[in-house]
């Protein structure tokens, strides 16, 4: 485990996950992406943005090929 925790903020996970930073807030806005507003600022723990991404993004459902 990690000396800290790995919060990302939407900047950070626009970088991360290499897409706009005008979609992480619609698919925020959607709850299609794990993450929490704290004020008027979204956080999200690192973590568990890679379990989403491992899982295929389940919350959209229907991306099956």
């Amino acid at each position: 485990m990690s000396k800290k925790q790995d919060i990302l903020t939407i900047d950070e996970l626009s970088k991360y996950l290499k897409i706009p930073k005008s979609t992480v807030y619609k698919l925020c806005q959607e709850g299609k992406v794990p993450g929490q507003k704290v004020g008027r600022h979204w956080r999200f723990h690192k973590e568990v943005i890679d379990s989403w991404i491992k899982e295929g993004s389940s919350a959209s459902g229907s991306n099956k090929r």
